[in-house]
């Protein structure tokens, strides 16, 4: 008996797929939908919240982008990936418009709330993917040990702690927010 492969989704096909009613989210890896299960710590939401209003106040005084909450963005083609990141920004530079659909290029900075029922090599793959499209700085947000580590670039990644200042680099020039701030 031979095997027969599964039909691999494009990123296209994957966005005419209807939204989940279980609070569950799809991102497509390699053109094979895979299931991320719904938050079930507050903590989560509250850390989104306090990153986003800090990011706003942020750009709300210094406007050269914009920032947006779990949007798909096309990572790869043929087989195509589509991601889904917490937060996201993109500079004015990088995506003078918003799309109809699904983000064509990377964004300048990528940040994922890490939940306590997040895999570790779910995490880790979505941080290499960011890193090899050219998303120039990915924060790991993590509520639980209340930590951020940093990653520009191919650089190893760097840990900030609640006593610590995070500062947004050459992304979001003259950005600073302390750690514990994120945490509400």
């Amino acid at each position: 008996m031979s095997a027969v492969a599964a039909k691999l989704i494009t990123a296209e096909e994957f966005a005419e797929m209807p939204e989940r009613d279980d609070g569950a989210h799809d991102e497509l890896i390699r053109g094979k939908i895979v299931v991320i299960e719904p938050i079930n710590k507050a903590t989560h939401g509250l850390c989104v919240t306090a990153i986003i209003m800090s990011l706003g106040n942020y750009l709300k005084r210094k406007p050269i982008g914009r920032a947006f909450c779990r949007c798909g963005v096309v990572l790869f083609r043929d087989p195509d990936t589509v991601r889904a990141p917490d937060l996201l920004y993109y500079s004015f530079a990088r995506m003078p418009r918003i799309p109809d659909g699904y983000f064509e290029s990377p964004p300048d900075l990528a940040i994922e709330v890490i939940s306590p029922d997040d895999r570790r090599e779910l995490i880790r793959d979505k941080l290499r993917d960011y890193l090899a499209v050219g998303v120039r700085l990915v924060w790991l947000v993590d509520p639980e040990s209340r930590t951020v580590m940093v990653y520009s670039g191919n650089t190893r990644g760097v840990e900030y702690v609640e006593t610590d200042a995070l500062d947004g680099g050459d992304v979001l020039s003259g950005f600073t927010c302390p750690v514990a701030d994120l945490f509400g």
